[in-house]
């Protein structure tokens, strides 16, 4: 019998007696059992919400356990990558275009672009000067011009 069950018994009997609810005796039960009734109702509404903000919280840390889940995979991929470039025979020259890049030159600049799909696109100076170049994820030919004004400045 849940809490809310008993407290209607309780009333159900106090109404089965007929007591005289003008008597002393009566109103301190009829006083007692609606007290009863308010406390039950209060202690269901707390259980309700308890239970929605465990909910809420086992959501919240389904999340977090993602996030965490998809950071780590990325360190793992980044680790992935070193060893790929450490094991110098599964590494093909024909398949790595380093054209452009001077990875010692610490003065070189590093241009941004970002692709209607989405993608974003690094390149240096020799890439902007050749005035195009293709997006890796799409194929879309980006081409982009550099104006000579007191400032230089990327069109696309």
């Amino acid at each position: 019998m849940t809490i809310c069950e008993k407290a209607a018994y309780l009333k159900g009997l106090m109404d089965g007696l007929n007591l005289d609810t003008e008597k002393a005796e009566g109103k301190m039960i009829s006083a007692i059992v609606d007290l009863l009734g308010d406390v039950t109702r209060r202690l269901t509404d707390v259980e309700e919400t308890t239970i929605a903000i465990s909910d809420e919280l086992d959501e919240i840390e389904e999340d977090l356990d993602a996030i965490e889940d998809y950071i780590l995979d990325e360190d793992e991929d980044e680790d992935d990558f070193d060893d790929f470039l450490d094991d110098e025979d599964d590494f093909d020259d024909e398949d790595y275009d380093d054209e452009g890049f001077d990875f010692g030159d610490e003065d070189s600049i590093i241009y941004e672009v970002e692709c209607a799909c989405g993608e974003v696109i690094n390149f240096d100076e020799e890439t902007l000067e050749k005035g195009s170049m293709k997006c890796p994820k799409c194929g879309e030919l980006l081409e982009f011009s550099v104006e000579d004004d007191e400032e230089e400045e990327l069109q696309f």
